[in-house]
């Protein structure tokens, strides 16, 4: 078709379809109008056929039509924008090769990189002095383009009179990792200009979001630095169209059909029982554990304060355990049920890939922000296997996202406050292999006091050997390599993930005064358990991280059922595991009841009250002479009641501390 023919044919087209919204478009001050493709194909086929092999032309003959119209205003630069192209058109990232450029294609990945808006000059005009005659230039490469001669036959030094500035923002897309087999990621350059880069839009391709994009492939010289141009191209992709992809929870795409299931599953006496039982069919045992990941995948509610503080509603599970228990398989089946899941390793993973990193920006200049694991996996879920071989300073990069629930980046002149509403599930393993129930918590994973106690729930995952058990799990297991499709869940892993997805946007229940009395009467009866030893010190059985902890689960058992409010069924739930949780990793074992500084610290009450104690009796002991003989202090101690193995244990911890010194053998002095 020529020219003249492109332009009548959009005109028909736009006429027929469009034209109530393009009147209103332009009333409103819009720069674009959007339309379906398919509807193009059905109306003119030859159209559509040029749009996909010359889009550039295509579109410009669009806009000359546009102009053709009797508008409410007179519009410049009105762009036609089309989307739902047909799949044969769609192009994987990895696939891009050079017979794609020029054409209208689409792909789906995931924003990894953006970077500022600025303006470009699309054309520039220019006067010569000789002859006052005006020359337009297009500017199209990167390099500003001026006239090299004038009809007159001036050759350069033309007046520049005035220039064309179009807003540009670059995008780095990369291909989503659940479309990949293990393969590296591949990327590529995505350049938005006029209306794409307007702040709604903005909010649709922020670093982390899985969107659609419609263009074409054009390629970019690279100059050397010797001031020629290489042979290679750079290839980037020129945006005509943007649609967020319905990963997003709040882009909810379920259809009726779905809809019906998933408020008949939440009607349901047994909904955390059914919900369970599709979690992970293949994987044996582990109920409690499983409870507690569906009561997470359902999360509870986020409060916002008129003081401006905000109490999160994402709760945070850690697996520690012995190998070869199956962690590793539930965070791998819960990053294929979870909304918006990212799966790491922590061998691989650093805190620049975790949180954020500043990268220098080779395609506008400057520096852009690319966002890490926790920021793309905001209001979804980040997982993370083998969390204790991470590097001390990368895990301290957790601290801040846990829960303040947002990611500071302070480098390269760039200060930025990113979100990462995220919920965060982590499996390790115990330092020395095997999990030991007597020893604390604290001294047998590789993480920080700090970090472990802002878990909400904490799952020792044992391994111990019986007989009864061990048969079941071996028949459980044999009979699945026998006939794999025996693993198969009452509920598809398609609509539990979009269950999910329902409850955690469409739900957020209040707490009834029969839940909040439940939890209250647990939690003081809970903190009145603290036992108190002969020297005075009483042990913490639970804190109030704990106590939110309960109203987040009791909120997420009320989100599963669809319940209008919380009642006091979902704080029993939410008592049993937490309950479940404390007697596997906070229980005394000499005492028989709960401390929580077997979880949060390196030294117990027990052990606490002790280390005072024998400081007192330094101190005392110190007043005849300045030096201790430690024979004496033993014997003093084993009269108070501390035995010896205990004092010796303490003087070890103390002079380690750096609170005693030892002057000479067998004496012992304060520093």
């Amino acid at each position: 078709m020529n020219v003249d023919e492109q332009i009548q044919g959009f005109r028909e087209f736009i006429e027929h379809n469009y034209y109530a919204e393009l009147l209103e478009g332009v009333r409103k001050g819009y720069e674009s109008i959007s339309c379906d493709f398919t509807l193009l194909v059905a109306i003119n086929t030859e159209l559509a056929e040029d749009l996909v092999e010359r889009p550039e032309d295509a579109l410009k003959a669009a806009e000359y039509a546009i102009k053709e119209f009797d508008l409410p205003k007179k519009v410049d630069n009105f762009h036609v924008r089309f989307f739902n192209l047909p799949t044969s058109l769609h192009v994987d990232i990895n696939a891009v090769r050079s017979h794609h450029l020029g054409k209208f294609l689409w792909c789906t990945g995931i924003v990894r990189q953006k970077s500022d808006v600025r303006p470009h000059v699309s054309r520039a005009k220019f006067e010569c002095p000789s002859c006052g005659n005006m020359i337009s230039v297009l500017q199209l490469d990167q390099k500003f383009k001026e006239p090299s001669r004038c009809s007159c036959g001036r050759k350069g030094k033309f007046k520049e009179i005035n220039k064309e500035m179009v807003d540009g923002q670059r995008l780095v897309l990369e291909e989503s990792p659940d479309n990949l087999d293990g393969s590296q990621p591949k990327r590529i350059n995505v350049f938005l200009k006029g209306d794409l880069v307007s702040p709604i839009t903005e909010r649709k391709c922020s670093p982390g979001s899985k969107v659609r994009l419609y263009g074409w492939i054009s390629e970019v010289p690279i100059e050397l630095r010797s001031g020629g141009r290489s042979t290679r191209y750079d290839l980037v992709l020129e945006a005509n169209f943007i649609e967020p992809v319905d990963d997003d929870p709040n882009e909810l795409n379920i259809e009726p059909e779905q809809l019906k299931r998933i408020k008949e599953i939440a009607k349901r006496s047994t909904v955390l029982k059914d919900v369970k039982e599709s979690l992970a069919p293949s994987i044996y045992g582990h109920e409690m554990i499983k409870k507690a990941l569906v009561l997470q995948l359902a999360g509870g509610c986020k409060k916002a304060r008129p003081d401006g503080v905000v109490t999160r509603g994402d709760m945070h599970i850690l697996l520690i355990g012995d190998p070869g228990a199956g962690k590793s398989q539930l965070l791998k089946r819960m990053s294929k049920v979870a909304p918006k899941a990212r799966f790491t390793s922590g061998k691989g993973a650093s805190a620049a890939g975790l949180t954020a990193s500043v990268v220098k920006d080779e395609f506008l200049g400057g520096w852009s922000l690319e966002a890490g694991t926790l920021v793309l996996a905001n209001q979804g879920f980040a997982i993370i296997d083998e969390m204790d071989k991470m590097t001390k300073e990368d895990r301290s990069a957790l601290h801040e996202a846990m829960e303040q629930q947002t990611v500071s980046v302070s480098k390269a002149n760039i200060q930025a406050t990113l979100r990462c509403e995220t919920t965060l599930l982590a499996a390790a393993n115990p330092k020395y292999g095997r999990f030991d129930p007597f020893d604390l918590v604290a001294n047998q994973i590789n993480l920080p006091p700090t970090l472990i106690n802002r878990f909400d729930l904490i799952f020792a995952v044992k391994d111990n050997p019986n007989k009864e058990t061990d048969a079941k799990l071996a028949g459980f297991v044999l009979s699945l390599h026998k006939t794999p499709e025996k693993a198969t869940a009452p509920i598809e892993s398609d609509l539990l993930r979009k269950y999910f997805m329902y409850i955690r946007s469409k739900s957020k229940p209040p707490l009834t005064d029969a839940a909040i009395e439940k939890i209250k009467e647990y939690y003081v009866q809970m903190r009145n358990t603290g036992n108190e030893d002969e020297h005075g010190v009483k042990s913490i059985p639970i804190t109030a991280r704990q106590l939110e902890a309960l109203v987040r689960l009791s909120e997420a058992h009320a989100k599963l059922r669809l319940a209008r409010s919380v009642g006091k069924r979902d704080a029993e739930v939410a008592i049993e595991l937490l309950n479940y949780s404390l007697n596997q990793i906070a229980k005394d074992h000499k005492t028989g009841l709960l401390d929580i500084d077997r979880i949060s610290s390196k030294i117990t009450a027990t052990q606490r009250s002790k280390i005072s104690f024998i400081k007192e009796l330094i101190a005392h002991l110190e007043k005849d002479s300045k030096q201790i003989s430690v024979e004496s202090l033993l014997i003093e101690a084993e009269k108070k009641g501390v035995s010896k193995d205990e004092a010796e244990e303490v003087i070890t911890k103390l002079s380690r501390m750096g609170d005693i010194f030892e002057p000479k053998r067998g004496f012992i002095q304060r520093l």
